[in-house]
């Protein structure tokens, strides 16, 4: 694939404005191995933007970088116009970063109410409001709000994350896999309930394989190769691209013959 830029994307339309969210040149490496390799993205404030790629492409590695947790060799992370590469990833937090990371990682011995306090560690207390929005989002947490996390289903533990890092009062929300290992029915609950997140007024970064859920709900995507950013564009152009559709959701392309 070769890269293509849409000059019809939201970042045109905000003009001069900085993104919230800005990824310059990235360079990633784990030992000798590069992950990244200089990949450039930005999340406009109020967008849903997917990034998709097969497994090792580097999605992982991008949240990561992105939240604090990893460090990049070259290159930067900004927020507002704003150097924040260096920072942990607990101090992001305080700068409006959520990271709902790939696999859940609930506390397994704490309770849900436990859990969604701990994601609020960063005031000195949970704000009621918040806990209300995140039980409002996800009734089931509500049900199940004095048991162990550990004991909860797949699908009532990715509620739990997600809930866990919307206590932190974030203005960017990073989603790393968020269907994974779900059932189709919850896979529908989850990503009705992120569209009701942004529409809350919540930027989503989002990393999925179900691309076709991604790019439904995004307003434009990235594609990921081998640590190189190969496509970029509005989400529906995206969807409608035959490589994409080849490469990520199933579909034969017949050869074009003139």
């Amino acid at each position: 694939m070769s890269t293509e830029k849409s000059t019809a994307t939201a970042s045109d339309a905000a003009g001069a404005e900085a993104p919230l969210l800005e990824l310059r040149d990235l360079h990633v490496f784990y030992g000798a191995i590069e992950a990244l390799k200089g990949i450039n993205l930005s999340v406009r404030t109020g967008e849903v933007v997917a990034l998709l790629g097969a497994n090792g492409a580097g999605k992982s590695t991008t949240l990561q970088t992105a939240s604090g947790m990893i460090a990049p060799r070259q290159g930067g992370v900004l927020l507002h116009g704003e150097r924040v590469d260096g920072i942990a990833s607990h101090e992001l937090v305080r700068f409006g970063i959520g990271h709902v990371p790939e696999g859940r990682r609930v506390f397994a011995r704490m309770s849900v109410l436990e859990n969604l306090h701990m994601g609020a560690y960063r005031f000195k207390r949970p704000d009621p409001r918040d806990l209300e929005r995140v039980f409002h989002l996800f009734p089931r947490l509500a049900e199940r709000r004095k048991q162990v996390a550990g004991t909860l289903s797949g699908g009532e533990q990715q509620m739990l994350a997600i809930g866990r890092a919307l206590m932190g009062k974030p203005e960017l929300l990073l989603l790393d896999e968020p269907s994974m290992g779900l059932a189709p029915l919850i896979v529908q609950q989850i990503f009705d309930i992120l569209k009701e997140i942004n529409e809350q007024g919540t930027t989503l970064l989002l990393v999925e394989q179900n691309a076709s859920r991604a790019l439904q709900l995004a307003n434009r995507g990235y594609v990921l190769e081998t640590g190189e950013m190969v496509m970029e564009g509005p989400a529906g152009e995206l969807l409608a691209d035959p490589r994409i559709r080849a490469a990520y959701l199933g579909e034969h392309v017949e050869a074009e013959h003139s």
